[in-house]
């Protein structure tokens, strides 16, 4: 950042050389976190206290060239936060100026952009129990006292129990404005409580500006949500009792959603943040095309016309000079190493230092060739199994060396070679899960390696089994573990001589290498490979004899074996190995044994130059004179600049030449490629290139000059190998040559390349056998090539340059970026404050059929919130300004957990694995999908609707036609339900009707017909003479269920009364039950409540005083002991069209709708269900349903009277203490039939699943089933129906005897499916379930029906929700116009039926908007009928089934409740739907539910493992509702188990689940807000 902020430059100030070292020294202090930044400055301040003119705000940065011109403005604008920050901590690995500039600059060119920051929990803030629940009337807290209750968390009760609540009903309390502020600010680390009273801190953190700098330009300010929001806050918050859609006075105070919701301010100006964010265009529109509504094509890019396109001329092959004839060159590397052993036993060979740096063994050649014999033979000869020697010429051999043990590696290497054996060296297995190891595994395994070469100490430190063994690790062959300590060895006999032989084709050694994706291959490299490498490196390093190598690098492979354990025995050199160990402790060491050593050449990576720089403590006698070479091995990594010159820099004065560094570029597969030479050798003068980062993404190379943001500093890495031929191919496809300036893979042919993969033909094939290609297709050269997996380009002077691996390829859109440049990037934003020594990861995944760029980073431990997702914000601009390409996902995860590579440095291939599988445990995280994801179908345009094409069929179908169906019932004669309970208990008065079952199975109850009508008559007297109720009057029924519940209901009838039915409080859960009985009472207008003893002292208890105002309860009578009477005359309604009774429920919307039914309903209703389930005097059946609404309320209280049959109760509520209760009744009575509800299906699915046996034991037989029907208002759920038919098959029951029913506000039964459908009679019962069909959930999505096959994608099984009652007309018709539809249309379920309720009745009087819903009429057709609509969306079809009566049957089937349906980018969504595929994503996410809130999709996930998962999801959730729904999630919530409220239908509550999102109820573990 500017050093030049206070006008003054650290440049015009000489700083004695002792001061900048002191720096140096403070500098590596804080990037190895020894110093925390505090104290940094202070150290600092002190030391350049006396150089630097105190002028106000100065901070003056270390190294001169990070500076860039500061202007004034940009001087006033600096923050104040900025002052305090340290700007000069680089991390030079992976920067050179110009990018660290470059990346400065680009962002203070940025608007500040507020990005709404994520929350977390804080664990101090304890959840609240019910105590601190405040009434309505009350105030909350004031705010002064700093109170952290929560007082509005009526979801934290936990539901899993399906108590009988309505939770939610009423989200009676917004909680205070303290709670709320402060509950999901950050956590600051270590859980630190905030001060409570910190209400406009916490305010104000969530509004912080969340980039570091301030507005530099003055483009207009985005529109600024959060004004308006501190000075209300201090104000008390009206306590609101609600129920959707009945609003009372709010104040201004709270914001308000379109439909009256109060919404809680902080959550909502998060979300206003966020899509002031999204409406800022960002990308250039895409060219957009039509596209036929079921080919949902995703948008493909369309090239854009000036894109940069390849000018030049076809590149030609690049030879470069022929190998050297050398006069006395050993015929092998085995030949080489006898003559140095033989001839010259004590020039030292190979030096090893301990962590200390101290030198404690020198290896002579002498030592090296007898060890490596006196191994060689104890191989071949004294490993035996079953008297068979183990090892044979050629077979595989595990070399397992660590870092720090390079004498006993290099023993082992040789005593293979010269035994014919292939050593495999590979690294030490810590743990038996480490990182990458199972697939090491797999390459030992495909190999077939059967033994293992280690050293003692190595062997004790391995895992072991009980036995002693080490263990097997994941994924490994069985190996035999070998020590090759001397004392293990056996000396050869007299007459042993190894073969020396010549170089040949055969496989000397194999290199392993991770690929992309993961997997570990091993490359094979020849004998004769080996020693022509081995020729050419000499040549082109100038080696000669004795000299002397210090070595950083792994000598297990790549350019640390090659220099450092085979060019060197070729050429009799001294090696000094610096173990990792050693370098970690003091990253010095290399520089202070080049020194002590006099080496001549060094082997480092820039790695090891940057941490030098870094610990300049002890540098003041270094001395570099000595070096000839400094070969820098990863200089082909685009930072690698960068370290080079800072080192140069630095070490210049101490005796370092320039032309001393030399970068090299190789690869596993092609050794080495090119290395840059000192003159002396004949090397031109090095090359750099400034690079248009733009145009490299399109694989064009251009030097840019103006834009200076955007650009990539790229170092040659020399000339062409000798012996070699180099040309650069098209990465894709055809190996074609690529044109001069086109950057490609780079591919190389010489006698010193690996030859294969192991094992693998297929792509050793692509890779080692490349022929390629000019432009006419004609091949370059008979001989194969191999490709690097390098991407360059050959420069002047015939230099390769190389700017990327294809291992780190990213393609967006269709433009390449480099995993590594990314890095670079997000390192130059003030990387070590937040970053461990660089640890950042950089990959792509697929999503939506294009690569998705990722960053994972390692974050310090002190980092706060706020300060991480300040710098997340800025890494996405900087890569946005200088890639032009947006991340899809950063994460930060907590230091050290990242999986590590070998040699430091992170796995990436793990870490990718970790992130898709939902197991990287981030503790912060980003997305970014509305910016990245570009290529989503187009929205759809709505057609208008015609009116329908002749010849299609209309989509309508009836039941059975009441008139025609004639009974002989009795029954039928009476009107009115209470005449028929008379007429049975005159004519069967001892008739049983009821049998109440309680847990333990026992009858705890019976009612015969007589005892229910003199009970009914003892509750219409109290009614009369107690209650003093007229005819007319509403009467509130409150009791658990029943057969008091029944006779009251009957007792209503006989006094005139309007019986309503109220589920009980439930005593433990007052808080958020007891208001939805206050509000029922209310809004039915009760003049009276009819209990128990029990809950009548509950609803007056002082518990109840803090829910609910209990002075204005109606007249409460309990009916436990009233006294025998009767009554003088039972009421007779003077018309059918009377109201019988009130329905109230709670729609899944949330809304509470009572709706009226009248007498002629109630008979009418009666008699359908009796028809369609035969039902008689002699029948017995089970229900398991709750009796307060619904059809659940009509099997329960009316059909056993109007049919005669016995209904055996079984409350579900009962079900908590014995889960079997229902299952074993049903067994016990032999019912046929029964019902259930969907929660009663899933507390037996979940509970008995392991049971089936003990049931069966106790003699549960349910083959007397024939038809069990769930009650449902939605969609069948048929995984939970199929699961249930097949648990409970071993215990009798029948797969087709599972079926649904469907019943709505409007209409409580419309379909209900007794067992009576066969297939054609010859068919028999082998088919599959007839009822389901698969539909193409893209096809839904646009209101149509496409029927595919199962499993074909995008398929969405749907279940029939049941047959149609007899009377019952269903028609569906278009939401908007109300016409009717076709059959293969989704539409809207009209009916009509003499059992149709006759409207809402609410309490103020908004029957207007909905009297449409009882009374529409068709737009065009039969306009004359008129229907009720229903709100849910389904469709119609004929089914090939005949009934009873041998006709076709037409199917309902349901699709989803109309207001829960999610209308996005045109097309309408069913929540379950996305909740479906959301479920999957992850093992821990138990539930889910789905809302919009302003054209964002929020997702709430209910996480049942550990908190750390929680930020696993976010990435899972977003991916998953991407690829299958082609949505972008706008918000992710992660809650407890419980969270998500459900009805007692077992119904998920949507709409009362985005209230408390609003109000900031659901105390989430973490709520992510995508951008």
């Amino acid at each position: 950042m500017a050093a030049e902020r206070g006008g003054c430059s650290l440049e015009a100030v000489p700083l004695p050389p002792e001061v900048r070292e002191s720096l140096a020294e403070l500098e590596l202090e804080l990037s190895e976190g020894d110093i925390t930044q505090k104290g940094y400055e202070k150290k600092r301040a002190k030391l350049l206290a006396r150089y630097i003119p105190l002028i106000q705000g100065v901070d003056p940065s270390l190294q001169a060239e990070n500076r860039i011109p500061g202007s004034s403005q940009a001087t006033a604008a600096v923050s104040k936060q900025q002052k305090s920050r340290s700007t000069n901590s680089r991390d030079e690995r992976f920067r050179s100026d110009v990018h660290t500039e470059a990346v400065q600059a680009a962002l203070a060119k940025y608007k500040e952009r507020k990005m709404p920051m994520p929350s977390k929990r804080r664990s101090v803030l304890v959840h609240s129990s019910v105590e601190t629940y405040t009434p309505p009337d009350t105030s909350s807290a004031s705010e002064d006292e700093g109170s952290l209750r929560r007082q509005g968390r009526i979801t934290s009760t936990p539901f899993q129990s399906h108590s009988s609540v309505e939770p939610w009903l009423n989200r009676v309390i917004q909680g205070s404005s303290t709670s709320s502020s402060a509950s999901s600010t950050s956590s600051h680390p270590g859980g630190k409580p905030a001060a409570a009273s910190s209400t406009a801190t916490a305010a104000a953190t969530v509004l912080a500006d969340l980039m570091a700098h301030a507005q530099l330009d003055n483009h207009s300010a985005p529109p600024d949500v959060t004004t308006g929001l501190v000075e209300h806050l201090h104000h008390e918050r009206p306590q609101v009792a609600s129920v959707r859609g009945i609003p009372r006075g709010y104040n201004s105070s709270i914001l308000e959603t379109a439909d009256g919701v109060p919404v809680n301010s902080r959550v909502s100006s998060k979300i206003q943040q966020l899509l002031n964010t999204l409406k800022r265009p960002k990308r250039p529109p895409l060219k957009e095309f039509f596209v036929d509504d079921f080919e949902e094509l995703l948008e493909v890019q369309q090239p854009d016309p000036n894109q940069p396109k390849p000018e030049g001329g076809l590149m030609t092959v690049l030879k470069g000079e022929p190998l050297g004839v050398v006069t006395n060159w050993p015929p092998s590397l085995l030949a080489a190493l006898q003559r140095w052993g033989t001839t010259q036993p004590k020039t030292p060979c190979l030096t090893a230092l301990d962590t200390t740096g101290k030198a404690i063994y020198t290896l002579t050649y002498g030592k090296l060739w007898s060890r490596s014999l006196k191994l060689a033979y104890t191989l071949l000869n004294k490993l035996t199994s079953k008297n068979e020697p183990l090892l044979k010429p050629g077979h595989r051999v595990a070399l397992v060396f660590p870092n720090s043990d390079p004498v006993m590696f290099m023993v082992a290497f040789y005593g293979c070679l010269l035994a014919d054996l292939v050593p495999v060296p590979i690294e030490v297995p810590l743990t038996r899960k480490d990182a990458g190891s199972q697939q090491i595994g797999f390459l030992l395994g495909s190999c077939g390696v059967t033994l293992a070469l280690t050293t003692d100490v190595c062997q004790k430190g391995l895992p072991k089994a009980q036995t002693g063994e080490v263990v097997t690790f994941k994924g490994w062959p069985r190996l035999v573990w070998f020590v090759i300590d001397g004392k293990h060895l056996a000396k050869p006999a007299k007459d042993w001589h190894p073969q020396v032989r010549d170089a040949s084709a055969d496989i000397a050694y194999i290199e392993y290498k991770t690929s992309k994706e993961g997997s570990a291959m091993g490359i094979t490299i020849s004998h004769a490979s080996m020693l022509a490498h081995c020729h050419a490196l000499t040549q082109s390093c100038g080696y000669s004899e004795a000299e002397t190598l210090t070595n950083v690098l792994d000598f297990k492979r790549e350019a640390g074996l090659w220099h450092g354990v085979l060019t060197s025995v070729m050429n009799r050199m001294h090696v000094v190995s610096i173990p990792y160990a050693l370098m970690k402790v003091n990253p010095l060491s290399w520089i202070q044994k080049v020194c002590s050593y006099k080496a001549r050449v060094a082997v480092v990576k820039s790695r090891d130059m940057h941490w030098s720089l870094l610990a300049q403590r002890d540098q003041r006698d270094v001395n570099l004179s000595s070096l000839r070479m400094l070969i820098v091995a990863d200089g082909a990594n685009p930072w690698s600049i960068s370290s080079c010159d800072a080192f140069l820099n630095v070490f210049q004065s101490r005796g370092l030449r320039p032309e001393v560094i030399c970068p090299c570029a190789s690869s596993s597969e092609a050794l080495t490629v090119a290395i840059r030479r000192p003159p002396d050798l004949g090397g031109p003068p090095p090359g750099k290139a400034v690079l248009s980062m733009n145009c490299l993404s399109y694989s064009v190379i251009r030097v840019d000059t103006e834009e200076k943001l955007s650009v990539l500093t790229v170092q040659d890495v020399g000339q062409v190998m000798p012996g070699a031929n180099v040309c650069v191919v098209k990465v894709d496809g055809t190996p074609y040559l690529c044109k001069t300036d086109e950057v490609g893979e780079i591919c190389v042919n010489s006698g010193a390349t690996g030859t294969a993969y192991y094992g693998l033909l297929g792509i050793t094939k692509n890779v080692f056998e490349t022929i390629p290609v000019t432009a006419a297709g004609v091949p370059v050269s008979d001989q194969p090539f191999t490709r690097t997996g390098l991407l360059g380009f050959i420069g002047p002077d015939s230099l390769v340059f190389v700017v990327g691996k294809l291992d780190g390829l990213m393609v967006v859109n269709i433009r390449k970026h480099n995993a590594d440049d990314v890095v670079a990037t997000a390192l130059a934003v003030e990387p070590m404050k937040f970053v461990y020594r660089g640890r950042i990861a950089v990959f792509s995944v697929t999503v939506l059929h294009d690569d998705r760029i990722v960053l994972v980073a390692e974050q310090r431990p002190d980092a706060s919130e706020e300060d991480s997702f300040q710098w997340m914000s800025r890494v996405l601009q900087a890569i946005d300004s200088i890639h032009q390409v947006g991340v899809y996902c950063l994460a930060l995860v907590p230091a050290n957990t990242l999986p590590k590579a070998p040699l430091g440095g992170i796995h990436i291939s793990e870490t990718k694995q970790r992130f898709l599988e939902g197991a990287l445990h981030p503790c912060n995280v980003l997305m970014c999908p509305h910016t990245c994801v570009t290529n989503l179908p187009k929205p759809r345009q709505k057609q208008p609707v015609g009116n329908l094409v002749a010849g299609k069929r209309i989509a309508q179908a009836s039941g059975r036609d009441v008139t025609q169906l004639e009974d002989n019932d009795q029954a039928r004669k009476f009107l009115y339900l209470a005449d028929v309970l008379q007429w049975r208990a005159q004519t069967t008065p001892d008739h049983p009707l009821f049998l109440l079952l309680n847990s333990k199975g026992t009858v705890a109850s019976t009612a015969s017909c007589v005892q229910l009508h003199k009970k009914a008559e003892r509750v219409a007297a109290a009614l009369m003479e107690k209650g003093r109720l007229n005819v007319g009057d509403h009467v509130a029924l409150v009791y658990p269920p029943g057969v008091d519940l029944i006779a009251t209901f009957y007792g209503c009838l006989y006094a005139g009364c309007t019986p309503i039915t109220v589920r009980p409080p439930h005593p433990q859960n007052l808080a958020t039950t007891l208001p939805t009985v206050k509000m029922i009472v209310e809004v039915s207008k009760s003049a009276c409540i009819l209990t128990t003893q029990g809950i009548m002292k509950l609803l007056k208890s002082k518990e109840a005083a803090t829910a609910v105002d209990i002075k204005t309860w109606p007249t409460i009578l309990d009916t436990d002991d009233i006294p025998k009477k009767k009554v003088a005359n039972i009421f007779r309604p003077p018309s059918p069209d009377m109201l019988a009774y009130l329905d109230f429920s709670v729609s899944t919307t949330g809304i509470l709708a009572g709706v009226k039914m009248s007498h002629a309903a109630t008979s009418a209703l009666c008699r359908s269900v009796k028809l369609q389930c035969e039902l008689y005097p002699s029948r017995q059946i089970a229900i398991c349903l709750d009796p307060y609404c619904g059809l659940g309320f009509a099997l329960w209280c009316l059909c056993s009277v109007y049919s005669g049959h016995q209904s055996i109760l079984v409350p579900p509520l009962e079900l908590e203490s014995n889960v079997s209760l229902w299952l074993s009744a049903v067994s016990q009575y032999k019912v046929r039939v029964t019902f259930c509800s969907y929660s009663v299906m899933e507390m037996c699915t979940k509970g008995l699943g392991t049971q089936t046996d003990v049931l069966r034991m106790k003699g549960v037989n349910l083959s007397c089933v024939r038809t069990c029907m769930v009650v449902a208002e939605e969609r069948p759920r048929i995984a939970l129906t199929q699961s249930f038919s097949k648990l409970f098959k071993d215990l009798g029951l029948s797969a087709r005897s599972v079926s649904t029913t469907f019943g709505c506000r409007v209409n409580v039964a419309i379909c209900l499916q007794p067992n009576r459908l066969r297939k054609l009679a010859e068919q028999g019962t082998a088919g599959p379930d007839p009822t389901t069909v698969y539909v193409d959930m893209r096809a839904l999505r646009h209101d149509r029906v496409r029927l595919v096959e199962r499993g074909s994608p995008h398929s969405l099984p749907l279940m029939e929700s049941g047959k149609i009652l007899p009377g019952v007309k269903v028609i569906i018709a278009h939401t908007e116009t109300k016409g009717p539809l076709g059959d293969s249309h989704l539409g809207e379920i009209w009916v009509s039926s003499p059992h149709n309720a006759t409207g809402y009745y609410t309490v103020y009087g908004e029957e207007a908007l909905h009297a449409d819903h009882f009374s529409a009429r068709l737009s065009f057709g039969d306009t004359q009928t008129v229907w009720a609509r229903t709100g849910y969306l389904g469709f119609l079809r004929r089914t090939e089934l005949t009934d009873a009566s041998g006709e076709r049957h037409d199917a309902l089937y349901v699709v989803g409740s109309l207001d829960e349906t999610l209308e996005l980018r045109g097309m309408r969504y069913h929540p379950i739907d996305i909740e479906t595929s959301v479920i999957r994503a992850h093992k821990s996410i138990a539930e889910c539910a789905v809302f919009t809130w302003t054209n964002l999709l929020v997702v709430v996930v209910e996480l049942e493992g550990s908190e750390q998962e929680a930020l696993d999801l976010v990435a899972l959730v977003t991916n998953v509702v991407l690829e299958e729904h082609y949505l972008i999630v706008g918000v992710v919530v992660i809650v407890d188990p419980g969270v998500i409220p459900i009805n007692s239908r077992g119904e998920k509550q949507r709409m009362h689940l985005r209230d408390g999102f609003l109000a900031d109820q659901l105390d989430p573990i973490y709520v992510a807000y995508n951008m």
